[in-house]
């Protein structure tokens, strides 16, 4: 059980994942649906001292004007949603909605990043005073932003609050500046982006300082899942994989940012370092990701394998996954919400390395495989009991 009601509060609160997420939350309320994808649900994680589904308060910061109520019927018109849950959690989306202050965005701020940093952490403060919350768990499912320049000053905790001061300086990324507001509202954090987040040094120092779990980065819901499963089993049966080449194609808001190759470049880099890891860096790995506007809030992953079977026979894997991207990361967001909360309940601090199963390129955590990732996840989860 939960020791008091805890708040989800979204970065990109309005965005596809989130406003499905949300969505899901409502209707896993009023029991109009199964919790079908949620992996804090399973058998497994019976026992685990999680806040329940009625325990979560949603609220959250966004860049766009667009109300949660709308973007909820236009993610149903293009498939995401079905109509009937939207209509029946209309209120509920309402009320969501009126939790969501303006984000922060470089082009528009004006002062430091410091100030900006104080708004924004003031506004989780009083959502979590306004609720009577226990705690705040912040998730960051904002767009992909480009790989940030290395700094100095992201090595150290000190120098960062200096940079940080200075309105003629933006040292942190809009996700870095969003975690660092965060752990000095006193919150945990986790980054289910590719972003740079709270993959900082600095951000390191102060979760550890402020006692405050985090976890990340890039939540695993398709292609990488699926690689994550089938690359043990070419080492498991001694098969020599040559080349694995994938391309992804999709649309709606991912599609749009990711046609930017310096955004791109995030993801990319993100999905290549699990299959290095899992494969080693002498196979052959292209990837490519295509903006193909028709297909909405659909994704296609398409991937060929070549491989060398005994006596070097060459063979090969072909597969294709379509999937809805918000529809599977939506379960996954309420899942790692409920789980870092139990966390901090706990008292655990720092990077949630247990917490890979969910991330492409999961922070303190050597381990892709997923079958021992599982393992660990479930190992872990039963310690908090």
């Amino acid at each position: 059980m939960a020791d008091g009601p805890t708040g989800l509060w979204l970065i990109g609160a309005r965005g596809s994942v989130a406003t499905t997420a949300i969505t899901g939350l409502l209707a896993l309320r009023r029991g109009l649906a199964p919790p079908t994808g949620c992996v804090t649900e399973l058998p497994e994680l019976a026992g685990v001292p999680l806040p329940g589904w009625d325990d979560l308060v949603v609220g959250g910061h966004d860049v766009v004007g667009t109300a949660l109520p709308e973007r909820a019927e236009r993610l149903a018109d293009s498939g995401v949603l079905p109509h009937r849950l939207v209509e029946a959690v209309a209120d509920g989306l309402r009320a969501a909605d009126r939790e969501i202050r303006t984000g922060y965005h470089p082009v528009t701020h004006r002062g430091s990043q410091a100030d900006a940093a104080r708004r924004l952490a003031a506004d989780i403060t009083a959502f979590r005073e306004r609720h009577g919350l226990a705690r705040v768990v912040v998730v960051n499912v904002s767009s992909t932003e480009p790989p940030a320049p290395d700094v100095a000053e992201h090595d150290d905790l000190g120098a960062l609050e200096q940079a940080l001061a200075d309105p003629t300086r933006a040292v942190l990324p809009p996700s870095s500046v969003a975690a660092y507001a965060a752990l000095r509202a006193g919150c945990p954090f986790v980054d289910f982006t590719p972003s740079t987040g709270i993959a900082l040094p600095a951000l390191d120092e102060l979760a550890r300082r402020e006692r405050l779990p985090y976890a990340g980065r890039d939540g695993k819901t398709g292609e990488t899942l699926l690689r994550t499963v089938l690359a043990p089993m070419f080492g498991a049966r001694a098969l020599r994989v040559r080349s694995w080449a994938g391309t992804n194609l999709l649309g709606g808001g991912d599609g749009a940012t990711l046609e930017d190759p310096a955004h791109a470049q995030s993801k990319i880099a993100s999905k290549a370092r699990g299959l290095d890891a899992l494969l080693g860096k002498d196979v052959t790995a292209p990837l490519h990701i295509d903006n193909v506007p028709d297909l909405g809030e659909r994704k296609t992953a398409w991937d060929h394998v070549s491989f060398e079977g005994f006596l070097g026979v060459p063979m090969s894997l072909q597969l294709t996954w379509t999937g809805i991207d918000s529809a599977l990361a939506a379960p996954l967001v309420l899942d790692l919400t409920r789980l870092v909360a139990a966390a901090h309940a706990a008292g655990r601090t720092g990077p949630l390395g247990a917490l890979a199963f969910f991330f492409k390129d999961p922070l303190d955590s050597d381990e892709h495989r997923f079958a021992e990732q599982t393992r660990e996840l479930y190992r872990w989860a039963q310690e908090l009991a």
